[in-house]
């Protein structure tokens, strides 16, 4: 399944359209007077929340004095790629900018207190989660979430591009906790430490003994990418999802994961204690 994201391009287009501005000595403001539009217009390009058009291209071009054909060709292409349709596209996620992001992240950092990261969950996990989740989705709705994330999970052993490195980090209540019944959970669990044995994939557990930490009321992701388009955090919650990408949201998310990690069971403690967990779900 291809993994080229339009939600990578045009985070990749608007890195490089904002350094063009402020390489011009341009502000939002200037520019959109320019181009006769809204400076929410320019900044949504340059955060790659809108795509952009063959006109916004040469506009932007000329206006910053691009002369360079081989430049302007690829700041073209990726405005056309960034306009493409994935292949999650038209299932109408309500997470489909995590997904894009995702699907060509080289690193997926991520802490969370209550479930194991999609990218290990196998489906009656997944379904589980999605069942006793709000909104209430319907049976039909379900099962196309788990479609997707099987489409998503082949991430993880692919060779082209390389497979992203995973790092996730969940408190050992997640271990405890019987998601599905105790056959689902001795699976899941069984599933996580296969998935250890990838050269890319790491999981730590948190132990309860550790006590107090700074990330107890906060799930996050940090996806890194291989391109020019900048790191983010994406911070899920009942009612909505943020994403944080200016330089110090992002460093104080990374040293606050480092911090976890370093708390954590390392990855064969946290291995054996999964292995234990599994074993205790298998006989109840």
């Amino acid at each position: 399944m291809a993994m080229s994201s339009p939600t990578v391009r045009r985070r990749e287009l608007g890195a490089l359209l904002r350094a063009l501005r402020t390489e011009a000595g341009l502000t939002v403001e200037q520019v959109a007077d320019n181009l006769l539009c809204s400076p929410s217009k320019i900044s949504r390009l340059e955060t790659g929340q809108r795509g952009a058009s063959p006109r916004d291209i040469r506009d932007l071009c000329d206006l910053y004095r691009v002369t360079d054909p081989g430049q302007r060709d690829h700041l073209a292409e990726l405005a056309t790629e960034g306009r493409a349709q994935a292949w999650w596209q038209p299932f109408d996620l309500p997470y489909a900018t995590y997904v894009g992001l995702e699907a060509e992240a080289a690193s997926i950092r991520n802490f969370a207190p209550g479930v194991f990261h999609g990218l290990l969950q196998i489906p009656g996990y997944t379904r589980a989660v999605h069942e006793r989740g709000m909104p209430q989705l319907a049976p039909a709705v379900i099962e196309q979430r788990i479609e997707v994330l099987r489409g998503r999970q082949e991430a993880l052993t692919r060779e082209d591009p390389p497979a992203p490195r995973l790092w996730a980090i969940v408190d050992e209540a997640v271990l405890h906790r019987p998601v599905g019944g105790p056959a689902v959970m001795a699976e899941e669990l069984d599933h996580v430490i296969e998935a250890c044995d990838l050269p890319n994939v790491t999981v730590q557990v948190i132990a309860n003994d550790a006590g107090a930490h700074p990330a107890l009321n906060s799930t996050f992701t940090l996806l890194d990418f291989a391109g020019p388009a900048p790191g983010v955090v994406h911070v899920e919650g009942l009612v909505g999802q943020l994403y944080f990408e200016r330089s110090h949201d992002v460093q104080r998310y990374q040293e606050v994961f480092e911090w976890l990690s370093a708390i954590a069971l390392d990855e064969q403690r946290s291995v054996e204690l999964m292995a234990k967990m599994s074993a205790d779900f298998s006989h109840r």
